[in-house]
């Protein structure tokens, strides 16, 4: 089974078997991720409030949709039965409990050494973005993130690499869908390299930005630019934004970037294949 979510290329779900236990109590604190027994759904918490005469807790799963559901027993946090209580108002600032990813946070850990291991990207905007909602968590694992500047080059790359069983390279690669040239050369990197050692994973879309829900953006969704159109720029124009140069597509790219908060402003496409890269190459 696909514990990462729906492949470019695959699919699965993981079935979950838990036995009774004594539910405790926990706070619903914004950003805590839980899960909902009864209808199995998984979310963050975005909000507690009173509606109807009752407290209730708003969820947010990793595609944006939210539910409410009662605020009380009913509910798991890491595999442990809990009651959800209100949060305990402060105005005392709290360090986060999760992640951008989703992820517990390590209070006061120190980033790790960096291992062999490196994750490659294909550009700076792909980086960038895995660094937002990964860095926490790439940090404490002590994974590089290094840029390739483009796929074409992988297999010399690789080459030059000589990655190991100790020294492992996951690779996230853009446009990677069946038949196109970057899947190609994803399953020729594949061949070079010691088997075990080299994990190419994509997403489906031309370009990283489209990773980025486009309703984060005020968008129903992206535009669809003709062949032949360099793609920045033809998204840049058909948005209304300026489009003149590279400088125009670097402040389209910060605003894009500011827009994503957390996991959940990711396409599922493009969070299950970081994080089976992030396990590919900490393992």
């Amino acid at each position: 089974m696909d514990r990462y979510g729906s492949d470019v290329l695959g699919g699965g779900r993981t079935e979950h078997h838990r036995g009774p236990r004594t539910s405790r109590p926990q706070a619903a604190e914004r950003g805590l991720v839980v899960e909902e027994v009864t209808t199995g759904w998984v979310g963050a918490v975005v909000r507690v409030e009173k509606s109807g005469g009752q407290h209730v807790v708003v969820l947010e799963d990793r595609k944006g949709r939210t539910r409410t559901f009662p605020l009380g027993p009913g509910f798991w946090v890491d595999g442990e039965p809990v009651e959800l209580t209100a949060p305990v108002t402060s105005t005392a600032p709290r360090a986060p409990e999760r992640t951008a990813s989703g992820s517990r946070a390590v209070q006061g850990a120190k980033a790790r050494v960096a291992r062999g291991s490196r994750i490659w990207v294909e550009g700076k905007h792909d980086a960038e973005l895995v660094e937002k909602v990964w860095g926490d968590d790439l940090r404490v694992e002590g994974v590089v993130v290094e840029l390739l500047e483009g796929v074409d080059h992988l297999v010399e790359a690789l080459r030059e690499f000589s990655p190991t069983p100790q020294r492992r390279v996951g690779v996230l690669v853009d446009h990677l869908v069946s038949g196109s040239k970057e899947a190609r050369i994803a399953a020729e990197a594949v061949r070079v390299a010691p088997r075990g050692t080299v994990l190419v994973l994509g997403h489906p879309y031309v370009d990283v930005w489209q990773a980025v829900r486009p309703a984060r953006l005020g968008l129903t969704a992206w535009p669809t630019i003709e062949r032949g159109t360099e793609w920045k720029l033809g998204i840049l124009r058909e948005l209304g934004w300026p489009a003149a140069d590279q400088a125009d597509v670097a402040h389209a790219w910060k605003r894009i970037l500011g827009s994503v908060r957390t996991y959940a402003d990711l396409e599922p496409s493009l969070l299950g294949r970081v994080e089976e890269l992030i396990d590919f190459v900490t393992a």
